[in-house]
């Protein structure tokens, strides 16, 4: 599942993960809604973005006609809640990752997304690794962060991933057993 199971947290790592939860779930209504733009004949752009503006959306970006236009469109399309959608996520998480992946707007190197988090245990003590993936050209170039759950400290691996696909990521990482995890956690340790 992803994210693992968010009950096996305590309340504090329970509301980071949520907290990543929601960063992609407004990530993904901002790719659906330039989706929609993207799809609307060239006729249909100005009236929807007056519609915009009637709506007020202008007065918030006004210096950017498409934000204001992609902001509407997010609130205009019948998209999920997120409770709904971190269900789906849970479900069909290969599905979202494509999604992600057909995106003109895919993570980068400087705001990567975290695609998969495991829990598990090094020298007795409880850790969390996230898989953490942007697109680089053609591929999707990935790292593992480490987060001791005690400390709340983070260690990162190098750029230990490349694929051509995120799912394919996401599968190499769940793969790894948790010899292999300690291994790349004493790797990224000072």
């Amino acid at each position: 599942m992803v994210f693992e199971d968010l009950r096996a947290l305590d309340t504090e790592h329970r509301r980071l993960a949520i907290d990543e939860l929601l960063l992609q779930y407004q990530a993904y209504r901002k790719r659906q809604a330039r989706g929609l733009v993207r799809l609307l004949p060239r006729e249909a752009v100005r009236p929807l973005y007056r519609r915009a503006l009637l709506a007020g959306f202008g007065e918030r970006v006004p210096a950017d006609p498409l934000a204001a236009l992609v902001d509407y469109c997010e609130c205009i399309l019948p998209l999920p809640p997120f409770e709904a959608w971190c269900d789906d996520l849970a479900r069909y998480p290969v599905a979202h990752l494509r999604d992600l992946d057909d995106s003109a707007a895919a993570p980068t190197a400087e705001a990567p997304t975290t695609v998969e988090a495991r829990l598990f245990e090094f020298g007795g003590d409880p850790w969390i690794a996230y898989l953490r993936s942007f697109r680089d050209g053609g591929a999707w170039r990935g790292y593992i962060a480490f987060e001791e759950r005690q400390s709340r400290r983070i260690h990162r691996t190098a750029l230990i991933f490349r694929e051509s696909d995120p799912a394919d990521l996401r599968e190499r990482f769940l793969g790894f057993e948790s010899v292999a995890l300690e291994a790349f956690l004493r790797s990224a340790l000072p």
